[in-house]
């Protein structure tokens, strides 16, 4: 009886172990593939966030050039406009440059028309109508900036306004005006016409 009871326990001893074996590769295939699961999960999430990233970079970046552009533009209308209107502005001057010269000359030509119809007149009456004229020319060059080169005897000569026709014998220093042969005239700080003089020779 006793030889039955084990073999009876022998057939149950020998089926517990298979069981336990594969439960236990069970588990281990388990783990390995909730292993693998977690390892390969890992990567798309990081890359998804590394996309994310650059393509608010990138949109920020576009959204930049976009302002930089359309500042850049505005820049160079405007650009293009003060160069029209500084052309036009050129243009004008250049047109109307002696329009105040001519307002101040009219009335001095009015004036030597009038005097050339008065049929007898006197030397005094002439004299007269030449000093007034003159004084109306005088006005019309100050009005315009028209400035005389009118050098003092003894002046120190100066090339850059005076022009020496001849070197003459003086008691003053060498290279000084002696005499004004011929006004010269300057428009604001530009020279017009130098003044013709004479100077002193060295001694």
């Amino acid at each position: 009886m006793q030889d039955q009871e084990n073999q009876e326990l022998s057939p149950q001893g020998n089926g517990a172990a298979p069981q336990q074996a594969d439960a236990a590769t069970a588990a281990s295939a388990n783990e390995a593939a909730q292993a693998s699961a977690g390892q390969a999960g890992v990567p798309p999430t990081a890359d998804t966030s590394v996309q994310s990233e650059l393509e608010a970079q990138l949109s920020a970046t576009e959204a930049k050039l976009a302002e930089m552009h359309d500042a850049f533009m505005r820049a160079k209308a405007d650009a293009e406009n003060i160069r029209r209107r500084a052309q036009e502005d050129v243009s004008k001057a250049h047109k109307f440059a002696i329009e105040s010269f001519a307002e101040a000359m009219v009335p001095v030509r009015d004036s030597l028309e009038m005097a050339l119809k008065v049929e007898s007149q006197t030397v005094e009456s002439i004299r007269e109508g030449v000093e007034m004229t003159l004084k109306q020319l005088t006005a019309a060059f100050e009005k315009n900036r028209l400035v005389e080169v009118m050098p003092q005897a003894g002046e120190k000569l100066d090339p850059n306004k005076h022009q020496a026709v001849a070197v003459v014998p003086s008691e003053q220093e060498a290279n000084t005006v002696v005499a004004v042969l011929q006004k010269g005239y300057m428009i604001a700080d530009r020279l017009l016409r130098p003044a013709i003089v004479t100077a002193a020779a060295p001694k």
